[in-house]
């Protein structure tokens, strides 16, 4: 008798297992936890950041940066962070991290997320920056953060998931079933375990567990990260292919009124301007 062909969970790699994986960049992770409310300051922060050659490196070439525009060349950290202030640093810094955690072979996939996160943090802050009370610094970080659970699936396993990604579906939430069959958790699950085993704050559980769950209604700051993983994937910044993709209008529907004020009237000029950050962050 023939012996049956392995399933899709059995020829995947090995089970899911968060201590096994890299660690997120100490300095990127000193970074999130000043915004989850662990005092710290602007002078801690830079000493973390100046014996570090690839973050020094990355804050002074986005201080020296058209996106920045100082009148002046930026030779040191201190005199970056000084200028750019302490928000602007802690989200530059939680970026490049990230950059940093897909580390290896910087494939298309990898490109596509990282440039996925980076378009939800800033689509996110513009949101939560036209509500009374949200905190734009936490909204761009939970935004970098939200798909943390699909940036180290593919860091883990590139190859799986790159097929996986190669069809055609017709919203992200399509994907979970598939990746839990493949990897027996799926990205929004293992970005909460992720959470977890790097003791970061319990407010960026919900936001890497249900960004993907249209029962799950969040409330506060959490609340404009689905929408804004939604607007970056229609403006371009997608890793799935999607049969039809929501409009713009539809899409800037799902934020407040307050929200929605804060972003121009045309996708163009949005994807322009995300896309201008993106190329600055990738040069580091």
């Amino acid at each position: 008798m023939a012996t049956p062909a392995p399933s899709a969970r059995q020829s995947a790699e090995p089970a899911w297992r968060p201590e096994q994986l890299p660690a997120f960049p100490a300095i990127a992770l000193k970074a999130l936890n000043l915004i989850a409310g662990r005092d710290t300051s602007l002078l801690e922060l830079c000493e973390l950041i100046r014996p570090d050659p690839a973050f020094s490196t990355a804050i002074l070439k986005i201080a020296n940066s058209p996106l920045v525009a100082f009148s002046r060349d930026i030779t040191s950290v201190m005199q970056a962070a000084m200028l750019l202030g302490f928000r602007r640093l802690k989200c530059v810094v939680i970026a490049v991290g990230l950059k940093a955690y897909l580390k290896g072979p910087f494939t298309p996939l990898l490109q596509s997320c990282w440039e996925h996160s980076v378009a939800c943090a800033m689509i996110a802050e513009r949101a939560a920056a036209g509500e009374s009370g949200f905190d734009k610094d936490f909204a761009y970080t939970a935004g970098i953060l939200h798909d943390i659970g699909r940036a180290a699936m593919l860091t883990a396993s590139p190859q799986p998931y790159a097929q996986l990604v190669a069809t055609q579906v017709d919203e992200p939430r399509d994907l979970l079933p598939r990746e839990r069959e493949l990897f027996g958790v799926d990205h929004c699950e293992a970005g909460a375990s992720l959470v977890r085993a790097w003791d970061l704050s319990t407010a960026f559980l919900e936001i890497t567990a249900n960004h993907h769950d249209p029962a799950r209604r969040s409330f506060g700051t959490a609340s404009v990260i689905a929408p804004s993983c939604a607007l970056a994937d229609a403006l371009g910044f997608a890793l799935e292919k999607y049969q039809v993709a929501p409009s713009y209008s539809d899409l800037l529907d799902a934020f407040s009124v307050a929200a929605r004020n804060r972003f121009p009237p045309e996708a163009e000029a949005l994807t322009a301007e995300i896309a201008n950050e993106i190329r600055v962050m990738q040069t580091v």
